[in-house]
């Protein structure tokens, strides 16, 4: 019976006119049920762009750094960039907060910087989907200066996605292991859980797959290869699969670590009803959510393309595809949210 019901959920997202290609897997813990569709000839050991399920890579790698004692969450950001490089990045009411700036401020998106993929009249999203771009740090940390912050850092029960915070987050992690993202992502995680087709592009022979926007098919190779951090790395969904179930059982790094982000914060209206944690979503599935009423939660993460990957901790079941409309990602989410509510 459970099948049908995702089969039915599945069949009604597809049949939307933008969606051109999606693909579902889903499984418990152990691996004992498994389900899996596709529409598009899109499988589950297709190429697809993670965007910004990325950021549970770079989390990852922070907790690692946390356990063997290279990072704490207290360090401060601009202890690991050159002096001034970052000075003016958090002007708020006249007063400076750069130097307050912490690795928890970035990784829980409690900073208050502004989000220059998403916010203004001139977006990087709006200039990308006009034509494909390289854009560096600098120029991301130069743009969001020009910006007005938010709010303080660590301002009581606010939160607000910005990608230049995992951004930041990579350069501090090159810094600190004095290697490029890349390496420290096959090191820390695609060796150890054996992910072979898992990888984050650095140059023209890495294959990077075409994101729809509506109907029209667009590649953005140089962009995707500068988000890096914040949004860069390509999977399939069979080893998305494999690498969710590693990052809530706590096998890269300590447990007890990770129940240290576990402190959740509502984002911006815009996000409603996400939270956010230490470098993860959460979705309360209690109460009113999205015409549904559920119990329990969905932890993971969600990308600006339509990738998802989410655990519910309830029914032990763990949802990874991607539907791949970049023109309206939240239809990915609330997939989700229908497939973990009609679970038995």
């Amino acid at each position: 019976m459970v099948t049908k019901k995702y089969d039915e959920i599945f069949s009604r997202v597809v049949k939307s006119k933008h969606i051109h290609e999606s693909v579902l897997f889903i499984q418990n813990r152990n691996g004992d049920f498994s389900y899996k569709n596709e529409y598009g000839g899109k499988g589950i050991d297709a190429p697809l762009l993670m965007a910004s399920i990325t950021k549970l890579f770079t989390t990852s790698c922070i907790l690692i750094l946390l356990e063997q004692g290279k990072l704490s969450f207290d360090d401060k950001v601009t202890h690991f960039f050159d002096k001034g490089n970052l000075s003016g990045l958090h002007l708020y009411k006249g007063q400076e907060y750069t130097e307050k700036l912490t690795i928890a401020h970035l990784l829980f998106q409690t900073s208050g910087l502004p989000d220059v993929s998403e916010e203004g009249k001139n977006n990087l999203r709006k200039r990308v989907l006009q034509e494909d771009m390289s854009i560096t740090i600098d120029e991301l940390i130069a743009l969001t200066k020009a910006m007005k912050p938010n709010f303080a850092p660590d301002t009581l029960s606010r939160s607000h996605y910005a990608d230049i915070n995992f951004y930041i987050l990579g350069q501090i992690i090159e810094s600190v292991t004095n290697s490029s993202l890349e390496d420290v992502f096959k090191s820390f995680i695609f060796e150890p859980l054996g992910l072979e087709k898992t990888y984050l592009p650095i140059d023209e022979d890495d294959f990077i797959p075409k994101i729809y926007f509506e109907n029209k098919a667009i590649s953005r190779p140089n962009y995707i290869k500068s988000c890096r951090a914040s949004g860069g790395a390509i999977t399939t969904a069979r080893e998305m699969m494999v690498f969710i179930k590693a990052f809530f059982a706590g096998v890269l790094f300590n447990k007890a670590i990770f129940r240290q982000l576990e402190k959740y914060k509502k984002l911006q209206i815009t996000l409603y009803p996400i939270q956010y944690g230490g470098g993860y979503m959460r979705i309360p599935l209690g109460g009113f959510t999205m015409f549904f009423a559920g119990k329990g939660e969905l932890i993971g993460h969600s990308g600006s393309t339509g990738s998802f990957a989410f655990y519910n901790p309830e029914k032990d079941l763990f949802f990874v595809g991607d539907v791949n409309q970049s023109a309206n990602p939240a239809t990915a989410v609330r997939m989700a949210i229908r497939l973990a509510i009609s679970s038995k």
